[in-house]
């Protein structure tokens, strides 16, 4: 039996295999909180009602210890879940050592170096609950919508956007990668399945300490054939409002245990605001920062822009030249390219980056070139337009912004269980 099955069960005696999360004692009373990965139970052992050997037990079980409860279910309105277990026997599996992680305050290098162990506690419980339910939204939503799943490579030849920030790897004498992006493999699977997606772990040695940043992160990533840039869009808008509503929906336990404020998800609705990257800089301007038409949008400009708005802003047509070389130009305005970034609210930055790309072959040569690319590496991506060219559009979303953001927590490392970052791949 699960915790979190027990409310359709009261008055029925049950057995709960799980951890004691936490103790108070009252007397002739104990109340031990057990959690086994579905939920908290509220346990209570009176000391006329139990044996001698189940009251030492429960007097004796150590934070973390593994724990076997048998009792009966009963109605509890304050007791989490709305119910309780009146115990008969409470048996200690495994004793726990003195457990390293208390309620009181500890360090962040602390907390990190004792990961394995912090994910036990119940906001990081709940974060990595969100995490599971927006990973199984994310597949929900593409294949209800017919898109195929497609596993890009992880190791790779060449690189998505140049190779200043791979990690670089040996391959029985040649140079391989670890993946930034699995959009390049995708954009082939299109011609084959029209509409198809990859999920999976992506790497970038960008040497930021920032708490938007982590060395590995996992990315959704759809693209679609014959989708041009103002359905790209859309399908963005659908897609995190779809995403949103699903963990306000199915999280609400883990979103209050995180004190998430849902007035601030509530406003997630179509449609989203859009500005180009020239009126971009303007609102900058106006807000007395010093940009100018070329320069990169980095952190903090993207807080000023999203705190412009209720809600995700997507921000279009970026400056050509620093941008990806396989970003479509818009053919009314070469300076710029039919690509967009969707910035989250709160200060979460980016969430979502994407483009139509370019599918005329020339086109697409003349810009591996001028990126100073080694062309053989591509010719594989280049022979897409050679056999049937199409218009095709696609994005890449990071799973970690996404969590943190609709968690309300402030740091990537708190949604995804093992961070890598600058300084640290322990444990």
């Amino acid at each position: 039996m699960r915790i979190k099955d027990l409310p359709a069960h009261v008055g029925e005696k049950v057995t709960i295999d799980g951890w004691l999360y936490n103790k108070r004692t009252s007397g002739k009373l104990q109340f031990p909180i057990v959690r086994d990965g579905s939920g908290y139970l509220q346990t209570v052992v009176f000391k006329k009602e139990v044996s001698e050997e189940t009251w030492k037990a429960s007097d004796e079980a150590t934070q973390e210890s593994s724990v076997r409860v048998t009792g009966v279910v009963r109605a509890e309105e304050r007791a989490p879940g709305g119910v309780e277990v009146g115990v008969e026997t409470f048996e200690i599996l495994s004793l726990a050592a003195e457990y390293p992680i208390t309620p009181k305050e500890h360090g962040t290098a602390f907390l990190m170096d004792h990961r394995h162990l912090w994910l036990r506690s119940s906001k990081q419980h709940a974060v990595l609950r969100v995490r599971n339910e927006l990973e199984k939204a994310c597949r929900d939503f593409f294949y209800d919508r017919d898109f195929v799943l497609i596993d890009s490579p992880i190791l790779t030849a060449n690189a998505a956007e140049g190779t200043s920030t791979l990690f670089e790897t040996d391959y029985f004498g040649e140079k391989a990668y670890l993946s930034q992006s699995g959009q390049l493999y995708l954009e082939p699977a299109a011609a084959a399945f029209g509409k198809v997606y990859c999920f999976g772990p992506t790497f970038r040695a960008e040497k930021s300490k920032t708490r938007r940043h982590l060395m590995e992160f996992w990315m959704i990533e759809p693209e679609v054939a014959f989708l041009e840039f103002e359905g790209l869009q859309q399908l963005a808008e659908e897609f995190v409002e779809y995403l949103v509503g699903r963990a306000m929906d199915r999280c609400k336990e883990e979103l209050k245990t995180l004190e998430r404020d849902l007035s601030k998800l509530e406003n997630v609705q179509r449609p989203f605001p859009r500005i180009s990257y020239r009126d971009a800089i303007e609102l900058l301007a106006g807000k007395g920062m010093d940009v100018k038409f070329g320069d990169d949008i980095g952190g903090d400009e993207e807080t000023v822009i999203a705190n412009s708005f209720d809600r995700p802003v997507i921000i279009t047509k970026y400056p050509t030249a620093i941008k990806a070389f396989y970003m479509q130009p818009d053919p009314n305005d070469p300076d710029v390219v039919l690509g967009m970034d969707m910035i989250a609210p709160e200060g979460y930055g980016e969430i979502i980056g994407g483009s139509q790309r370019i599918h005329d072959h020339d086109l697409l040569l003349e810009r591996i070139k001028q990126h100073n690319l080694p062309v053989e590496k591509f010719q594989w991506y280049l022979d897409v337009r050679k056999y049937g060219s199409f218009p095709h559009s696609g994005f890449g979303m990071g799973i970690e912004r996404v969590v943190a953001w609709v968690s309300g927590v402030p740091h990537l490392r708190e949604t995804i269980p093992y961070p890598r970052m600058l300084n640290r791949i322990y444990p």
